[in-house]
């Protein structure tokens, strides 16, 4: 199908020997057992009430480890899911998993093979045969880890339950099931009809996931029999009923065993951007980018670093200084700022009981705001809390920007941005992009989207057109006369201020923001760059990467370079 990622196929090898235990597969019987060493271990302790001993506590032994490791991984192999489920901490959700595995994913010939310990934590190998009916059968190989954990009231060593510990795609509450698919595949196509695969465009494996969730049983496609990964909170409540604006992680395919029919979905990303992407934030670990089309919403391109989790859409991150693009409209709609306008950046600011300061602390006197924008000086914005309602931002965000509202429709799930209403230290750290903001790439593009066009267009990746989809709006535009200060402060810091270096030789219809946000146990900030260039936006961010200009400036002045 081209489009959807197979769980890796492994020929099966010799037994592994690990501490004296051998994976070996009972002739005839369909599951592999150990054999133990020393004899076993058993799943449940067997100790009688008289030989009451006292709670054992503190860290496990390697033989502790090994052994409950070796208990579980032997009684699930062998089908004994009583027992297997009797081995962890969690004997309910275990059974009921374990018990699917077999009846509902119809995962056979199960060989499980324990790796080195490393501490509490022991790694392991999955090799099996999904085999439904009729005679469709596929291998399945995968690897997998389970921790140990010491039980409190009695000191037992257990399993600690968690569903990944079946298989690591699953997260708590989710299930595997083979059968026919729920939606049929579908074949994703670029702006220019060329079809978009996992092998071309590593980062876009999610949004390929959400455009089959999305459109599969509506773009003509016959769907195969598979064995998925169902979501709980799909079997919970329908996508329909959440909101096409939902966060849901999308049911996802680990085993193809017979093709479906695809149907056919156009996206509005460009080949060319988005290889360009691809090649950008593999440069930079933990970075995402997006580009949209200001004049339309069009998202042109989209990529992460980690292909595992879609960031650049997904995220829920403190925007830092970016946000100062919001905050800074709000104060010239006000008449709290003006441009060119002697503006207050002191070494401090205190507001709410918080003493706020800039980078390196320093001051700029009798500067103008712009000035304070392009230098992104943090006290220039708190000096001005006290003028601010606490909804003040949040309304902006909403009524402006677009965001906050959970009613994006773009065609795969997203994170619409979220500017909560809050006092005191916090409403003054909102304004700068921390306290509880949250923000990801495609947020911020089109925040910055925004700012050059005036007008707020709902990003978009499937046209609305293809199933009568709404896209949000907001109630209002910005003024000509902030949207022109708006456009002036981040043309100023495109040429001059922070974002010159990375945003140099682009001008001059151009304009852009840096940010860097502090998080709670990183070494270094996020870094956040968002930029225009023409009729193209882009936003990137480097998590753990330092400041934006420096990290993820590069990433997104490239991507506004080959659009050009």
């Amino acid at each position: 199908m081209g489009n959807r990622r197979r769980a890796p196929e492994r020929n099966r090898t010799k037994p592994a020997v690990i501490g004296g235990m051998i994976a070996v597969v009972v002739g005839g019987a369909g599951f592999g057992v150990y054999a133990l060493y020393g004899g076993g271990a058993a799943a449940d302790d067997s100790s009688s009430a008289s030989d009451a001993k006292p709670v054992k506590k503190g860290p496990l032994s390697a033989t502790e480890v090994k052994s409950t490791a070796t208990a579980f991984l032997t009684a699930w192999q062998s089908g004994d899911v009583t027992t297997a489920a009797a081995a962890t901490n969690d004997t309910a959700a275990a059974r009921t998993l374990l018990t699917g595995y077999g009846k509902e994913a119809y995962i056979k010939d199960v060989t499980l093979t324990a790796k080195k310990r490393s501490g509490d934590a022991v790694p392991f190998s999955v090799k099996g045969t999904v085999a439904y009916k009729g005679g469709l059968t596929k291998p399945l190989a995968y690897e997998s880890e389970l921790t140990v954990v010491r039980r409190a009231k009695d000191g037992k060593p257990l399993v600690d339950w968690h569903s990944k510990v079946v298989h690591p795609d699953l997260k708590d509450g989710d299930k595997l099931v083979t059968g026919e698919a729920g939606t049929p595949p579908v074949k994703a196509l670029d702006r220019d009809g060329g079809e978009l695969t996992t092998a071309k465009y590593p980062s876009l494996g999610t949004v390929l996931d959400g455009l089959r969730e999305k459109f599969g049983k509506t773009a003509g496609g016959k769907a195969g029999i598979e064995l998925r990964v169902i979501r709980a909170e799909a079997e919970a409540e329908s996508k329909d009923a959440k909101g096409s604006g939902s966060d849901e992680t999308p049911d996802k395919t680990l085993v193809e065993l017979s093709k479906g029919t695809p149907g056919t979905v156009r996206t509005t990303l460009s080949p060319g951007l988005q290889a360009t992407a691809e090649q950008q934030v593999a440069k930079k670990a933990k970075s995402s980018a997006v580009v949209i089309r200001p004049s339309t919403g069009e998202i042109l391109a989209v990529a992460n670093a980690g292909h595992g989790f879609n960031t650049a859409f997904q995220g829920s991150l403190a925007p830092g200084s970016t946000m100062k693009i919001i905050t800074a409209s709000l104060l010239i709609d006000k008449g709290l700022a003006s441009a060119d306008k002697q503006h207050p950046c002191p070494k401090y600011s205190t507001y709410g009981g918080w003493k706020f300061q800039n980078d390196d602390k320093f001051e700029i006197k009798g500067g103008t705001f712009k000035a304070s924008f392009a230098r992104s000086c943090n006290t220039a914005f708190i000096s001005q809390a006290k003028k601010l309602s606490d909804d003040d931002l949040t309304k902006q965000a909403q009524q402006v920007f677009g965001l906050g509202m959970d009613n994006w429709a773009i065609g795969v799930p997203t994170f619409d941005g979220s500017v909560p209403v809050q006092s005191q230290a916090q409403m003054a750290a909102s304004l700068l992009g921390q306290g509880g903001v949250r923000m990801n790439p495609l947020n911020m593009a089109s925040v910055v989207a925004t700012a050059k066009t005036g007008t707020f267009h709902q990003p978009y990746l499937v046209a609305p057109t293809v199933d009568k989809r709404t896209l949000a709006k907001a109630s209002r535009s910005l003024s000509s006369g902030t949207q022109a200060q708006l456009k002036e402060l981040l043309q100023y810091t495109a040429a001059a201020g922070t974002a010159a270096e990375a945003m140099a030789g682009l001008g001059p219809d151009f304009g852009a923001k840096t940010g860097s946000a502090e998080v709670d146990g990183q070494k270094k900030p996020n870094g956040w760059f968002t930029a225009w260039k023409g009729d193209l936006a882009a936003a990137g961010v480097v998590q753990q990467g330092g400041h934006g200009g420096e990290t993820a400036g590069p990433i997104v002045a490239a991507l506004l370079k080959a659009g050009s």
